[in-house]
């Protein structure tokens, strides 16, 4: 291949494969496993569903901010690239730090583990063999999950967007069958929206909200994940802000319906710490048989997330090498498939480690504060970027930008004071991330 194809992504991806890596990307783990664990701590069906509704709302904030910032600078690198353009080099290369810590290798992590339990929520036999514990085993899966997915995108991106591609609509087929089935013919009780205690707005309440919806909106990650392949979109200026809005509101509706059959399925004091909550909804809707099988199913569906942060991440590390803040080798396009090969094998092996050190519970808490920083910078670069002229000017400005910076900044604050030790680790990834900087800066 030329010099050209090597050293540069190319744009092949309309709106239709950047759409569904969107909603790909933000229908994962989250939304299978976070209500039970929510209701747990919130124990009102009401409540919930209006903190779900609340949250897609923000990610449609966000969405709106990132599409006028990713019309003016459509290449990839996510919030690296803006920050950098916007602000310096230093938080650029912090926020693609977290990008490479964080935000997509423990997504990854995250959404194996959930794949594995899931599996053997539906399969208990397959987690008895061997004579390995089933928690080893369920860590086995994942690593191969991740290894398996890591190889699929190494041979190129429109191989691995045909993959991603039949995933996301079999995903959509699935949520849209349960959603219609279970309210159609399950054997549900409208009861269950009146249930559990009434929520108390003190103080602790409060605190209990900024989590919650932090959570949440772990389940909204990925209303920003087309401006990470800025570099590979046709027509960039309209496909990429449409592929945001686009994704981010059908996947609002589907949380909200979704959300509405748990608690239409059984009762607040059932739902209360159960991860694998989508298996127990179909059990109780159906029966036993059922939930092994729904189980298997959403097993299945987690690999569209998984294969979707597979894609996006590595075109955030190879945009800092490129510019001298990150490994060089990461840069490298691979000279058959066109892709940053050594930098989605390193995300590969960085999300292996995290599920061989980490639990569900931790992973989620410490990405949550973790994903929730450098948005809300961005989406404030965007009253720095209406100073100049930029490509494209969406509607809602400043109202959209005002609520995205001050509930993600209410939302990060009330987190930290509920749960302050894995806040406190995020901070500490962020803070560890300088010395980093000037170290491949003056190398």
């Amino acid at each position: 291949m030329s010099g050209q194809n090597s050293d540069h992504l190319e744009r092949r991806l309309g709106l239709f494969p950047v759409t569904n890596i969107v909603i790909a990307n933000m229908i994962g783990a989250g939304i299978f496993t976070t209500s039970g664990l929510l209701m747990a701590d919130l124990q009102n069906p009401l409540v919930m569903l209006a903190l779900w509704f609340a949250g897609g709302l923000i990610a449609l904030c966000g969405a709106l901010s990132y599409g006028e910032l990713g019309a003016a600078m459509p290449y990839a690198g996510g919030e690296y690239l803006f920050l950098s353009r916007l602000y310096s080099p230093l938080v650029g290369f912090l926020s693609g730090w977290v990008s490479f810590i964080v935000g997509f290798s423990a997504p990854i992590a995250a959404s194996a583990i959930g794949c594995s339990e899931y599996v053997g929520r539906a399969c208990p036999q397959l987690l008895a063999c061997g004579g390995i514990s089933p928690e080893m085993m369920k860590k086995i899966l994942a690593i191969l999950i991740i290894a398996s997915f890591t190889l699929i995108h190494v041979r190129g991106l429109e191989f691995g967007a045909k993959v991603q591609n039949m995933l996301t609509g079999l995903k959509l087929a699935l949520l849209l069958a349960l959603i219609g089935i279970g309210f159609a013919f399950g054997n549900g009780e409208t009861g269950h929206f009146v249930q559990g205690r009434e929520f108390a707005l003190d103080f602790s309440g409060w605190k209990t909200l900024g989590l919650s919806l932090m959570w949440i909106m772990f389940g909204y990650s990925g209303w920003n994940a087309a401006v990470y392949i800025g570099s590979e979109i046709k027509d960039p200026g309209r496909n990429l802000p449409r592929s945001l809005l686009l994704g981010a509101g059908i996947v609002a509706l589907l949380y909200l319906a979704i959300n509405a059959l748990y608690v239409y399925a059984a009762p607040p004091a059932d739902m209360q710490g159960v991860i694998a909550i989508g298996g127990l909804a179909m059990g109780r809707l159906f029966g036993g048989p059922m939930e092994r099988i729904v189980s298997l199913l959403i097993a299945f569906a987690l690999f569209s997330s998984l294969s979707a942060f597979i894609i996006l991440g590595p075109r955030v590390y190879y945009s800092m090498a490129k510019d001298g803040y990150f490994f060089k080798f990461v840069a490298d396009v691979h000279p058959k498939f066109n892709v940053p090969a050594k930098a989605i094998v390193l995300q590969g092996l960085i999300s292996i480690v995290m599920v061989l050190s980490g639990t569900f519970d931790q992973i989620l808490t410490y990405m949550g504060f973790s994903l929730g920083l450098f948005p809300i910078l961005a989406v404030a670069g965007v009253f720095k970027l209406r100073q100049s002229k930029s490509a494209l000017r969406l509607a809602g400005f400043p109202v959209v930008q005002i609520i995205y910076i001050v509930v993600g900044l209410m939302m990060l604050a009330l987190s930290l004071l509920e749960r302050p030790f894995e806040s406190a680790i995020a901070i500490f990834t962020v803070l560890i991330g300088i010395p980093v900087f000037y170290l491949f800066k003056y190398l």
